[in-house]
């Protein structure tokens, strides 16, 4: 089990084997057995890497820091999870299975290379300087909105794609900013486009929708790993919990027992130091609702209490990012049965709380949001006091389709005094984004398709952002 962490300087990667490649050259992918399907570096509290592997050998296998053995430690036994409610209807149902352990290693300061067998473990850096994200990354199988996407096409699910060109980018951090597992039921037998696909909360599903097709990106850098709405625990929470969360599992805290779900549902916010006075701050807001959040329901005291420890860990930088799933201070664009478009403001149920708190939402040392859900990518600044919101839900899940004007109505706001002076937005397209720093408090924010393919540039000064382009077409 993971003990509790301790503020720890980041080292320079040391030796990365970054699989092949859709863009350049690159070195020989890591040998990984097939009894390993996956090792990888997740940054926790103060940005503590914890070394993670999954296999389906009998006991963890040995870590070697500069040469020197160390045994992983056992996160999670394999098991089968007793069926519980979830967010389908029980006949869509099944009990979750993982016939692999979990297993982890905090990587101790002033490592240079971290190796299992002959896998070589991405390492942190000093100052990030490139950052990968991506979100929305699953692909979508669900009953009851009759959605099923072809996760059998590499181009209407391009995730393995977008995995491989944002690895070719040699970030040095990648945050996924929620929503890993969406094949929540079967496919239809007569639907080719998903036919033989796992599905529900288990193992298989979970390697189908993001350990397989993120591999090369698992391999490039370390991990920040923000949970979504699909990692509640009536849908992927046992999962994010197992291999996911950075943090110790618990029992109770697994999602496994329903009755549970009010701790299991929740976590507080930590952050990561970036290097040169800035640092990224992670929330769980994967169990809000669309709708304003009414008194005395847990959630306003569960969201409160978050806000608070958000705002002290705030005041250990100057230049706070946040990453969250859902956006607060984002927009979605809906279309109603006459085929005519209307905006969306940012997350409700987030607002509901944190205004009562403070009128701003955020507090005033974050200047930039990064968030999913909504499926596309987006850029909202403001003239007012508010951080700049971006959306990067475009990484995998069947897309939105409804453009967001180039122009906003007058008035337009994604919260409650929030003044838009500069919006851009890309809609039905695969990719990811990238932010490299160019200052203490800039970073050039570039828009990738699942080709690599750059599409847009903003540059964020502060808090306030400019793209190029309003629109990508």
């Amino acid at each position: 089990m993971l003990r509790s962490f301790e503020i720890t300087p980041f080292f320079r990667i040391s030796a990365i084997a970054v699989t092949s490649l859709l863009f350049g050259c690159a070195a020989p992918p890591n040998k990984i057995p097939a009894s390993t399907p996956a090792a990888y570096v997740v940054l926790g509290e103060n940005g503590v890497p914890v070394a993670r592997v999954l296999t389906t050998d009998s006991k963890c296998p040995v870590i070697r820091f500069d040469g020197h053995e160390a045994q992983m430690d056992l996160r999670a036994a394999a098991e089968s999870m007793p069926l519980r409610t979830t967010g389908s209807a029980s006949p869509d149902s099944k009990p979750s299975s993982f016939p692999l352990i979990a297993c982890e290693k905090i990587i101790p300061p002033n490592t240079h290379s971290a190796m299992i067998g002959e896998i070589s473990l991405p390492l942190p850096v000093a100052e990030v300087k490139r950052i990968v994200v991506v979100g929305d990354t699953g692909c979508r199988l669900k009953k009851s909105s009759g959605a099923y996407q072809a996760c059998n096409d590499s181009n209407l699910y391009p995730f393995a794609k977008v995995a491989a060109a944002a690895a070719n980018w040699k970030p040095d951090l990648v945050v996924h900013v929620g929503d890993f597992l969406y094949r929540e039921n079967a496919c239809p037998d007569n639907n080719p486009g998903c036919a033989g696909s796992p599905w529900g909360y288990g193992w298989d599903a979970w390697n189908a929708d993001f350990f397989a097709p993120g591999a090369a990106l698992l391999n490039a850098a370390p991990w920040v790993m923000v949970r979504g709405n699909h990692e509640s625990c009536a849908r992927g929470g046992q999962g994010w919990w197992r291999m996911l969360e950075p943090r110790p599992l618990l029992p109770g805290r697994d999602c496994i027992d329903e009755a549970n779900d009010q701790v299991g549902d929740y976590s507080d916010p930590y952050a990561v130091p970036l290097g040169g006075g800035a640092q990224l701050i992670i929330l769980d807001t994967s169990n809000t609702s669309a709708d304003e959040i009414p008194a005395g329901d847990i959630r306003q005291i569960k969201y409160r209490d978050m806000y608070k420890r958000f705002e002290i860990l705030s005041q250990q930088a100057n230049y706070n990012i946040v990453a969250n799933h859902h956006p607060i201070l984002g927009f979605a664009s809906v279309q109603d049965k006459q085929g005519v478009a209307a905006l969306k403001p940012g997350n409700q149920g987030m607002q509901s709380v944190f205004r009562t708190i403070n009128p701003l939402i955020m507090p005033p040392r974050v200047k930039v949001v990064l968030s999913g859900h909504v499926h596309m990518w987006q850029e909202v600044s403001f003239s007012s006091p508010h951080p700049t919101q971006f959306v990067s839900g475009f990484s995998g899940t069947m897309e939105d389709v409804v453009p967001l004007p180039t122009q906003l109505p007058p008035g337009a706001s994604p919260a409650p005094g929030a003044v838009v002076e500069h919006n851009s937005s890309w809609v039905n397209g695969f990719g990811f984004m990238t932010m490299e720093r160019k200052g203490p408090s800039q970073w050039e924010v570039k828009v990738w398709d699942d080709n690599g393919r750059q599409l847009n540039t903003c540059m964020v000064n502060d808090r306030h952002s400019v793209c190029d382009l309003a629109k990508v077409n």
